[in-house]
Protein backbone atom coordinates (compact mmCIF):
# COMPACT_ATOMS: atom_id res chain seq x y z
CA UNK A 1 0.00 0.00 0.00
CA UNK A 2 3.07 2.29 0.76
CA UNK A 3 4.46 1.27 -2.25
CA UNK A 4 1.42 2.05 -4.36
CA UNK A 5 1.14 5.66 -2.47
CA UNK A 6 5.08 6.57 -3.64
CA UNK A 7 4.21 5.14 -6.67
CA UNK A 8 1.73 8.04 -7.14
CA UNK A 9 -1.44 6.54 -7.72
CA UNK A 10 -3.47 8.11 -5.12
CA UNK A 11 -6.65 9.08 -6.11
CA UNK A 12 -6.29 12.89 -6.62
CA UNK A 13 -10.30 13.37 -4.99
CA UNK A 14 -10.46 10.63 -2.59
CA UNK A 15 -6.66 10.22 -1.39
CA UNK A 16 -7.09 6.81 -1.50
CA UNK A 17 -5.40 3.82 -3.59
CA UNK A 18 -7.32 2.12 -5.66
CA UNK A 19 -6.25 -0.82 -5.36
CA UNK A 20 -6.61 -4.27 -3.37
CA UNK A 21 -3.41 -5.58 -1.54
CA UNK A 22 -3.45 -9.74 -1.77
CA UNK A 23 -1.73 -11.71 1.29
CA UNK A 24 -0.36 -14.87 0.22
CA UNK A 25 -0.22 -17.91 2.35
CA UNK A 26 1.60 -20.63 0.50
CA UNK A 27 3.40 -22.59 3.09
CA UNK A 28 2.09 -24.74 6.20
CA UNK A 29 3.74 -22.24 8.78
CA UNK A 30 2.32 -19.14 6.86
CA UNK A 31 -1.07 -20.94 7.07
CA UNK A 32 -1.56 -21.64 10.80
CA UNK A 33 -0.84 -18.23 11.42
CA UNK A 34 -2.54 -17.07 8.43
CA UNK A 35 -5.86 -15.99 10.63
CA UNK A 36 -3.11 -13.72 13.66
CA UNK A 37 -1.75 -12.11 10.36
CA UNK A 38 -4.92 -11.18 8.93
CA UNK A 39 -6.27 -10.12 12.27
CA UNK A 40 -3.37 -7.88 12.93
CA UNK A 41 -3.71 -6.26 9.20
CA UNK A 42 -7.62 -5.68 10.03
CA UNK A 43 -6.34 -4.07 13.27
CA UNK A 44 -4.48 -1.31 12.07
CA UNK A 45 -6.22 2.28 11.61
CA UNK A 46 -4.25 3.23 8.20
CA UNK A 47 -5.29 -0.14 6.35
CA UNK A 48 -8.60 -0.33 8.04
CA UNK A 49 -9.50 3.06 6.32
CA UNK A 50 -7.94 1.78 2.94
CA UNK A 51 -10.68 -1.01 3.16
CA UNK A 52 -13.65 1.10 3.82
CA UNK A 53 -12.83 2.69 0.48
CA UNK A 54 -12.60 -0.68 -1.10
CA UNK A 55 -16.18 -1.85 0.40
CA UNK A 56 -14.56 -3.80 3.34
CA UNK A 57 -13.52 -6.42 0.97
CA UNK A 58 -10.50 -8.62 1.03
CA UNK A 59 -8.74 -11.13 -0.46
CA UNK A 60 -6.39 -13.66 0.17
CA UNK A 61 -4.44 -15.96 -1.91
CA UNK A 62 -3.57 -19.63 -0.38
CA UNK A 63 -1.00 -21.81 -2.03
CA UNK A 64 -1.21 -25.91 -2.08
CA UNK A 65 2.46 -26.00 -4.52
CA UNK A 66 5.02 -25.31 -1.57
CA UNK A 67 3.21 -26.39 1.60
CA UNK A 68 2.68 -29.72 -0.16
CA UNK A 69 6.35 -29.96 -1.46
CA UNK A 70 7.50 -29.07 2.55
CA UNK A 71 5.14 -30.83 4.69
CA UNK A 72 3.63 -33.63 2.18
CA UNK A 73 -0.36 -33.80 1.01
CA UNK A 74 -1.86 -34.53 4.32
CA UNK A 75 -0.58 -31.83 6.41
CA UNK A 76 -0.90 -29.24 3.88
CA UNK A 77 -4.28 -29.75 3.11
CA UNK A 78 -5.56 -29.88 6.56
CA UNK A 79 -3.62 -26.74 7.30
CA UNK A 80 -5.91 -25.13 3.94
CA UNK A 81 -8.52 -26.11 5.75
CA UNK A 82 -8.04 -24.79 8.76
CA UNK A 83 -6.52 -21.84 7.75
CA UNK A 84 -10.06 -21.13 5.97
CA UNK A 85 -12.18 -21.90 8.83
CA UNK A 86 -9.66 -19.31 10.77
CA UNK A 87 -9.70 -16.75 8.40
CA UNK A 88 -13.74 -16.87 7.65
CA UNK A 89 -13.77 -16.05 11.52
CA UNK A 90 -11.18 -13.22 12.09
CA UNK A 91 -12.96 -11.97 8.60
CA UNK A 92 -16.98 -11.98 10.56
CA UNK A 93 -15.47 -10.60 13.68
CA UNK A 94 -13.37 -7.89 11.93
CA UNK A 95 -16.56 -6.94 10.10
CA UNK A 96 -15.24 -8.16 6.30
CA UNK A 97 -16.24 -9.75 3.32
CA UNK A 98 -13.80 -12.48 2.45
CA UNK A 99 -12.55 -13.79 -0.28
CA UNK A 100 -10.69 -16.79 -0.66
CA UNK A 101 -8.29 -17.06 -3.72
CA UNK A 102 -7.06 -20.69 -4.39
CA UNK A 103 -4.07 -20.94 -6.12
CA UNK A 104 -4.08 -24.55 -7.22
CA UNK A 105 -1.62 -26.59 -9.69
CA UNK A 106 -2.41 -28.82 -12.42
CA UNK A 107 -1.87 -31.74 -10.55
CA UNK A 108 -3.38 -33.72 -7.39
CA UNK A 109 -0.62 -32.72 -4.74
CA UNK A 110 -0.81 -29.07 -5.98
CA UNK A 111 -4.25 -28.85 -5.47
CA UNK A 112 -5.47 -29.71 -8.95
CA UNK A 113 -8.89 -31.51 -9.74
CA UNK A 114 -12.51 -30.92 -10.44
CA UNK A 115 -13.85 -27.60 -8.85
CA UNK A 116 -17.03 -29.30 -7.44
CA UNK A 117 -14.40 -31.22 -5.26
CA UNK A 118 -12.83 -28.41 -3.97
CA UNK A 119 -15.69 -26.33 -3.01
CA UNK A 120 -17.42 -29.46 -1.47
CA UNK A 121 -14.04 -29.91 0.77
CA UNK A 122 -13.64 -26.39 1.81
CA UNK A 123 -15.00 -25.37 5.35
CA UNK A 124 -18.54 -23.52 5.92
CA UNK A 125 -18.55 -19.97 5.33
CA UNK A 126 -15.20 -20.42 3.35
CA UNK A 127 -17.14 -19.71 -0.61
CA UNK A 128 -20.14 -17.39 -0.73
CA UNK A 129 -21.21 -16.38 -3.22
CA UNK A 130 -18.15 -16.25 -5.54
CA UNK A 131 -15.15 -18.58 -6.13
CA UNK A 132 -11.86 -17.28 -7.39
CA UNK A 133 -8.96 -20.26 -8.46
CA UNK A 134 -6.11 -20.27 -10.71
CA UNK A 135 -5.83 -22.51 -13.97
CA UNK A 136 -2.44 -23.38 -14.76
CA UNK A 137 -0.72 -24.45 -18.27
CA UNK A 138 -2.09 -28.14 -19.78
CA UNK A 139 -5.25 -27.87 -17.42
CA UNK A 140 -6.37 -24.75 -19.17
CA UNK A 141 -6.20 -26.52 -22.52
CA UNK A 142 -7.64 -29.81 -20.55
CA UNK A 143 -10.62 -27.88 -18.69
CA UNK A 144 -11.41 -25.19 -21.09
CA UNK A 145 -9.92 -26.31 -25.20
CA UNK A 146 -13.56 -27.32 -25.98
CA UNK A 147 -16.53 -25.78 -25.62
CA UNK A 148 -18.45 -28.46 -24.46
CA UNK A 149 -15.76 -29.15 -21.83
CA UNK A 150 -15.32 -25.80 -20.95
CA UNK A 151 -19.64 -25.60 -20.07
CA UNK A 152 -19.37 -28.65 -18.04
CA UNK A 153 -16.59 -27.52 -16.13
CA UNK A 154 -18.12 -23.85 -15.48
CA UNK A 155 -21.61 -25.63 -14.88
CA UNK A 156 -19.99 -27.85 -12.34
CA UNK A 157 -18.49 -24.61 -10.98
CA UNK A 158 -21.39 -22.67 -10.70
CA UNK A 159 -23.63 -25.34 -9.46
CA UNK A 160 -21.40 -26.28 -6.26
CA UNK A 161 -21.10 -22.73 -5.60
CA UNK A 162 -24.70 -21.97 -5.39
CA UNK A 163 -25.20 -25.07 -3.11
CA UNK A 164 -22.22 -23.80 -1.28
CA UNK A 165 -23.59 -20.34 -1.12
CA UNK A 166 -27.71 -21.52 -0.43
CA UNK A 167 -26.00 -23.53 3.00
CA UNK A 168 -27.64 -26.68 1.29
CA UNK A 169 -23.95 -28.06 0.44
CA UNK A 170 -23.01 -30.58 3.73
CA UNK A 171 -19.35 -28.98 4.06
CA UNK A 172 -17.96 -28.88 7.47
CA UNK A 173 -17.31 -32.78 9.12
CA UNK A 174 -19.83 -34.91 10.81
CA UNK A 175 -18.95 -34.90 14.17
CA UNK A 176 -16.55 -32.44 16.10
CA UNK A 177 -14.54 -35.41 16.72
CA UNK A 178 -13.27 -35.83 13.04
CA UNK A 179 -11.44 -32.55 13.50
CA UNK A 180 -9.11 -34.55 16.22
CA UNK A 181 -8.64 -37.49 13.68
CA UNK A 182 -7.50 -35.30 11.05
CA UNK A 183 -5.51 -33.81 13.36
CA UNK A 184 -3.87 -37.11 14.61
CA UNK A 185 -3.68 -38.35 10.04
CA UNK A 186 -2.14 -34.67 9.21
CA UNK A 187 0.60 -34.88 12.54
CA UNK A 188 1.65 -38.24 12.10
CA UNK A 189 2.30 -38.17 7.70
CA UNK A 190 4.01 -34.35 8.49
CA UNK A 191 6.66 -36.54 11.09
CA UNK A 192 6.98 -39.44 8.45
CA UNK A 193 7.15 -36.62 5.52
CA UNK A 194 9.29 -34.73 7.43
CA UNK A 195 11.58 -37.84 8.08
CA UNK A 196 11.78 -38.49 4.41
CA UNK A 197 13.85 -34.66 3.62
CA UNK A 198 15.72 -34.98 7.27
CA UNK A 199 18.69 -34.88 5.15
CA UNK A 200 17.88 -32.24 2.58
CA UNK A 201 21.43 -32.52 0.75
CA UNK A 202 21.33 -36.04 0.56
CA UNK A 203 17.71 -36.28 -0.23
CA UNK A 204 18.53 -33.81 -3.17
CA UNK A 205 21.67 -36.12 -4.40
CA UNK A 206 19.20 -38.99 -5.00
CA UNK A 207 16.35 -36.72 -6.14
CA UNK A 208 18.97 -35.83 -9.03
CA UNK A 209 20.20 -39.17 -9.98
CA UNK A 210 16.78 -41.36 -9.85
CA UNK A 211 14.51 -38.83 -11.73
CA UNK A 212 15.23 -36.74 -15.25
CA UNK A 213 15.27 -33.52 -13.68
CA UNK A 214 18.50 -32.42 -15.31
CA UNK A 215 17.04 -32.71 -18.11
CA UNK A 216 13.48 -30.60 -17.33
CA UNK A 217 15.63 -28.06 -15.96
CA UNK A 218 17.23 -27.56 -19.47
CA UNK A 219 13.35 -27.68 -21.24
CA UNK A 220 12.30 -24.15 -19.39
CA UNK A 221 8.79 -25.43 -18.77
CA UNK A 222 6.73 -22.71 -17.77
CA UNK A 223 7.40 -19.01 -17.03
CA UNK A 224 9.95 -19.65 -14.24
CA UNK A 225 13.42 -22.06 -14.15
CA UNK A 226 13.30 -25.05 -12.32
CA UNK A 227 15.54 -23.85 -9.37
CA UNK A 228 15.20 -19.99 -7.32
CA UNK A 229 17.52 -17.42 -8.48
CA UNK A 230 21.05 -19.35 -7.89
CA UNK A 231 19.97 -21.77 -5.21
CA UNK A 232 20.74 -25.19 -6.59
CA UNK A 233 19.58 -27.32 -3.79
CA UNK A 234 16.18 -29.04 -2.75
CA UNK A 235 14.77 -25.75 -0.57
CA UNK A 236 15.21 -23.97 -4.21
CA UNK A 237 13.97 -25.99 -6.35
CA UNK A 238 10.19 -25.05 -7.22
CA UNK A 239 7.35 -27.08 -6.51
CA UNK A 240 6.39 -27.78 -10.26
CA UNK A 241 9.96 -29.52 -11.29
CA UNK A 242 9.65 -31.53 -7.78
CA UNK A 243 6.19 -33.03 -9.05
CA UNK A 244 7.16 -33.31 -12.42
CA UNK A 245 9.99 -35.02 -12.04
CA UNK A 246 8.49 -37.71 -9.57
CA UNK A 247 5.91 -37.97 -11.80
CA UNK A 248 8.45 -39.15 -15.27
CA UNK A 249 9.53 -41.99 -13.40
CA UNK A 250 6.05 -43.02 -11.48
CA UNK A 251 7.07 -42.68 -8.27
CA UNK A 252 4.03 -39.90 -7.72
CA UNK A 253 6.11 -39.56 -4.05
CA UNK A 254 4.36 -35.59 -3.69
CA UNK A 255 0.54 -37.02 -4.35
CA UNK A 256 0.75 -39.78 -1.68
CA UNK A 257 4.24 -39.90 0.74
CA UNK A 258 2.77 -39.71 4.92
CA UNK A 259 -0.71 -40.34 4.27
CA UNK A 260 -0.04 -44.02 4.82
CA UNK A 261 1.75 -43.60 7.98
CA UNK A 262 -1.26 -40.92 9.24
CA UNK A 263 -3.84 -42.79 8.44
CA UNK A 264 -1.89 -46.12 10.52
CA UNK A 265 -1.53 -43.53 13.69
CA UNK A 266 -5.36 -42.46 13.51
CA UNK A 267 -6.55 -45.59 13.34
CA UNK A 268 -4.08 -46.81 16.43
CA UNK A 269 -5.33 -43.75 18.38
CA UNK A 270 -8.89 -43.58 17.62
CA UNK A 271 -10.13 -47.25 16.06
CA UNK A 272 -10.13 -48.04 12.75
CA UNK A 273 -13.47 -47.93 12.21
CA UNK A 274 -13.36 -43.90 12.63
CA UNK A 275 -11.76 -43.62 9.37
CA UNK A 276 -14.40 -45.37 7.58
CA UNK A 277 -17.14 -43.49 8.86
CA UNK A 278 -15.17 -40.24 8.66
CA UNK A 279 -14.75 -41.32 4.75
CA UNK A 280 -18.69 -41.34 4.48
CA UNK A 281 -19.22 -38.25 6.82
CA UNK A 282 -16.80 -35.27 5.70
CA UNK A 283 -16.15 -34.47 2.51
CA UNK A 284 -12.41 -32.99 3.25
CA UNK A 285 -11.50 -36.51 3.98
CA UNK A 286 -13.32 -38.36 1.74
CA UNK A 287 -12.16 -35.79 -1.41
CA UNK A 288 -8.45 -36.20 0.09
CA UNK A 289 -8.32 -39.96 0.02
CA UNK A 290 -9.61 -40.09 -3.06
CA UNK A 291 -6.94 -37.53 -4.64
CA UNK A 292 -4.29 -40.13 -2.88
CA UNK A 293 -5.56 -42.99 -4.33
CA UNK A 294 -5.74 -42.03 -7.84
CA UNK A 295 -1.76 -41.07 -7.21
CA UNK A 296 -1.42 -44.32 -6.16
CA UNK A 297 -2.84 -46.00 -8.87
CA UNK A 298 -1.17 -43.89 -11.13
CA UNK A 299 1.85 -44.38 -9.39
CA UNK A 300 4.43 -48.08 -11.00
CA UNK A 301 6.86 -48.70 -8.20
CA UNK A 302 7.58 -52.02 -10.76
CA UNK A 303 8.51 -48.74 -13.21
CA UNK A 304 10.44 -46.53 -11.12
CA UNK A 305 12.81 -49.56 -10.17
CA UNK A 306 13.66 -49.37 -13.45
CA UNK A 307 15.02 -45.20 -12.47
CA UNK A 308 16.32 -46.46 -9.23
CA UNK A 309 19.24 -48.24 -11.57
CA UNK A 310 20.20 -44.98 -11.71
CA UNK A 311 21.12 -44.03 -8.13
CA UNK A 312 24.33 -44.60 -6.05
CA UNK A 313 24.27 -48.31 -3.37
CA UNK A 314 24.15 -45.89 -1.01
CA UNK A 315 20.49 -44.59 -1.75
CA UNK A 316 19.46 -47.61 -0.97
CA UNK A 317 17.64 -46.68 2.53
CA UNK A 318 15.20 -43.96 0.33
CA UNK A 319 14.09 -46.87 -2.03
CA UNK A 320 13.16 -48.89 1.17
CA UNK A 321 11.19 -46.24 2.95
CA UNK A 322 9.24 -45.29 -0.23
CA UNK A 323 8.69 -48.52 -0.85
CA UNK A 324 7.44 -49.05 2.81
CA UNK A 325 4.97 -46.09 2.82
CA UNK A 326 3.67 -47.30 -0.37
CA UNK A 327 2.56 -50.22 1.00
CA UNK A 328 1.25 -49.10 4.08
CA UNK A 329 -0.80 -46.07 2.10
CA UNK A 330 -2.12 -48.55 -0.26
CA UNK A 331 -3.41 -50.69 2.25
CA UNK A 332 -5.36 -47.62 4.55
CA UNK A 333 -6.96 -46.21 1.98
CA UNK A 334 -8.03 -49.29 -0.16
CA UNK A 335 -9.55 -50.17 3.34
CA UNK A 336 -10.45 -47.32 4.53
CA UNK A 337 -12.72 -47.22 1.19
CA UNK A 338 -13.88 -51.22 1.26
CA UNK A 339 -12.13 -51.84 -2.02
CA UNK A 340 -9.80 -54.81 -2.56
CA UNK A 341 -7.77 -53.24 -5.40
CA UNK A 342 -7.44 -49.39 -6.16
CA UNK A 343 -10.06 -47.42 -7.85
CA UNK A 344 -13.11 -50.22 -7.49
CA UNK A 345 -14.69 -47.73 -7.02
CA UNK A 346 -14.15 -45.77 -9.86
CA UNK A 347 -13.77 -47.98 -12.78
CA UNK A 348 -13.76 -45.81 -15.30
CA UNK A 349 -10.08 -44.08 -14.17
CA UNK A 350 -9.02 -47.96 -13.17
CA UNK A 351 -9.78 -49.03 -16.89
CA UNK A 352 -8.04 -45.94 -18.50
CA UNK A 353 -5.07 -46.01 -16.41
CA UNK A 354 -4.95 -49.56 -18.05
CA UNK A 355 -5.07 -49.24 -21.00
CA UNK A 356 -2.65 -46.20 -20.96
CA UNK A 357 0.36 -48.56 -19.23
CA UNK A 358 1.14 -50.47 -22.54
CA UNK A 359 2.12 -47.09 -24.85
CA UNK A 360 3.45 -45.90 -21.36
CA UNK A 361 6.10 -48.65 -20.03
CA UNK A 362 8.03 -48.70 -23.65
CA UNK A 363 8.80 -44.89 -23.10
CA UNK A 364 10.24 -45.02 -19.60
CA UNK A 365 12.22 -47.96 -20.84
CA UNK A 366 13.75 -45.53 -23.72
CA UNK A 367 14.07 -42.81 -21.21
CA UNK A 368 16.14 -44.97 -18.63
CA UNK A 369 18.26 -46.36 -21.53
CA UNK A 370 18.16 -42.29 -23.02
CA UNK A 371 19.79 -40.87 -19.45
CA UNK A 372 22.27 -43.80 -18.40
CA UNK A 373 23.88 -42.75 -21.98
CA UNK A 374 23.06 -38.99 -22.01
CA UNK A 375 24.55 -38.55 -18.27
CA UNK A 376 27.75 -41.47 -19.31
CA UNK A 377 28.66 -38.85 -21.55
CA UNK A 378 28.66 -36.10 -19.26
CA UNK A 379 25.47 -34.45 -20.79
CA UNK A 380 26.99 -32.97 -23.71
CA UNK A 381 24.63 -35.24 -26.51
CA UNK A 382 22.44 -32.58 -27.88
CA UNK A 383 20.67 -35.39 -30.25
CA UNK A 384 20.12 -37.58 -26.81
CA UNK A 385 18.72 -34.58 -25.24
CA UNK A 386 16.48 -34.01 -27.90
CA UNK A 387 15.42 -37.66 -27.19
CA UNK A 388 15.20 -37.23 -23.52
CA UNK A 389 12.99 -34.06 -24.30
CA UNK A 390 10.89 -35.62 -26.56
CA UNK A 391 10.19 -38.87 -24.07
CA UNK A 392 9.47 -36.69 -20.63
CA UNK A 393 6.36 -34.92 -23.52
CA UNK A 394 5.71 -38.23 -24.08
CA UNK A 395 4.82 -39.37 -20.57
CA UNK A 396 3.40 -36.38 -19.72
CA UNK A 397 0.83 -36.82 -22.34
CA UNK A 398 -0.01 -40.24 -21.78
CA UNK A 399 -0.21 -39.54 -17.68
CA UNK A 400 -2.09 -36.35 -18.98
CA UNK A 401 -0.16 -34.76 -15.82
CA UNK A 402 2.98 -32.47 -15.48
CA UNK A 403 3.64 -30.00 -12.64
Amino acid sequence: LLLARWADTTDKKTGQVPIDVVPLFDTVDTLRRSAAVMCSLFGDPQYRLHLDTRDRRQTVLVGYSDSNKGSGIAAARFALHQAQSALVDVAKSSGMQLTIFYGRGGTTSRGGGRIDSLVRSTPPGAIRSQLRVTEQGDVVNNHYGLPVIALRNFGRAFHSVVLATAGTMRQGPGKPRFLDIMNTVAEASEKRYASLMADPERLHGFFRQATPIDVIERMHVGARPAYRQDRHDLAGLRAVPWVFAWTQTRHLLPGWYGVGSGLDAAARSHGSSALTEMYGGWAFFSTLLDDVESQLAKADLTIAALYETLVESGFQPYIDEIRREYALTCRWVSWTKGEVDLLDSDPNLQRAIMLRAPYLDPMHLMQVDLLKRWRGGGCLDRELLEALTASISGIAQGLQSTG
